[in-house]
């Protein structure tokens, strides 16, 4: 797998979980809620190549578990192996149902990525040589060492480096080979001593990969479709659209303060923010001038405003299950 490119983490991973519960390793005890959590989450962490589960989703996941209400006392209850068995699928299933809500985007370094570069001599040569330049902030046509470490920070995840917060075992490398120090260096021993680190780490990498989490969210209308299901939610969306009219300036109609309103309140709602980028304003643009088409200029009545929010959400959460919109959390 390479490391350069982007994965999603949406739950269908863990289809294949192994959801056999061992009992355990104490003589004549019962598993307790703890151990449960202990063997579902090193299961769906083999799944997910590894990856060590961000303590919000099995936050969020506990909370999806009815036997978990009280977090501390399931943590020390007991259970008996079937029962156990069950929580245990519960839990993986919450998992996979947090992950389909709000999924994880993430890059899998395993050197791969450095592999390639290091392979290719020339795309080496001029990547060290734009490093060097870069560091050399005074045009000395020398630098220290250490600027090593801002070399690796600036090729970061997109080239297979890890950031060193993710993979501290990179200052062990900087210091097994010296590139922790003042010593100046001209470009090609810059060039000579990067090639090194990088050799090591490539090679640290495809033994051990990383797993790196970006800050990206997936806006793919499985949030709105759970405010489309709820019907206060709905009705609570409508009484704010109708005090949007009544404040509203004149010549304002109703599709132009529902899509206000929508815009403004996008994350809570599970929709993309306007200002995302282009492809946002495309699908606003799109959904709200079919169904002015649709609607024409009247003014409606509440009843028929119920109607129209649900109509206009149902085509944005058709549209983002289609064509997901990824932004900066």
């Amino acid at each position: 797998m390479s490391d350069g490119a982007l994965q999603v983490l949406d739950g269908t991973h863990l289809r294949d979980v192994d959801l056999t519960l061992p009992p355990p390793p104490e003589l004549h005890s019962a598993p307790s809620g703890a151990y449960i959590l202990d063997i579902a989450h090193s299961r769906v962490s083999a799944s997910l190549f590894g990856l060590s589960l961000p303590q919000r989703l099995t936050a969020t996941a506990l909370t999806r578990l009815p036997a978990a209400s009280d977090h501390h006392a399931f943590r020390s209850a007991e259970f008996d192996l079937e029962k156990a068995s069950q929580i245990l699928r519960d839990y993986v299933t919450a998992i996979a149902d947090e992950l389909k809500d709000n999924p994880l985007v993430v890059s899998i370094l395993d050197g791969s990525t450095l592999n390639l570069l290091l392979e290719d001599e020339d795309d080496f040569a001029m990547l060290a040589e734009n490093l060097f330049t870069d560091l050399d902030v005074e045009d000395k046509g020398k630098i220290s060492k250490s600027q090593i470490q801002n070399a690796l920070s600036q090729m970061g995840v997109d080239m297979g480096v890890p950031p060193f917060s993710e993979f501290p075992q990179l200052n062990d490398l900087l210091r097994k080979h010296g590139a922790d120090g003042e010593e100046e260096l001209g470009q090609a021993q810059f060039a000579q001593l990067l090639q090194s680190v990088l050799q090591d780490l490539e090679e640290d990498l495809s033994k051990k990969n990383v797993v790196y989490i970006h800050n990206i969210q997936i806006i793919n209308g499985s949030k709105l479709r759970q405010v489309l299901g709820n019907e206060e939610e709905l009705n609570s969306i409508v009484e704010k659209v109708l005090k949007g009219k009544a404040e509203a300036k004149d010549g304002l109609g109703s599709i132009e303060i529902i899509r206000s309103f929508l815009e403004k309140n996008a994350k809570e709602l599970g929709l993309p923010r306007s200002e995302a980028n282009e492809a946002v304003v495309l699908l606003y643009d799109d959904v709200f001038t079919n169904v002015a088409k649709a609607k024409g200029s009247a003014e409606l009545e509440k009843e028929e405003l119920v109607k129209l929010v649900k109509n206009i959400l149902e085509r944005l959460a058709e549209q983002l299950e289609s064509n997901p919109i990824f932004e900066e959390a």
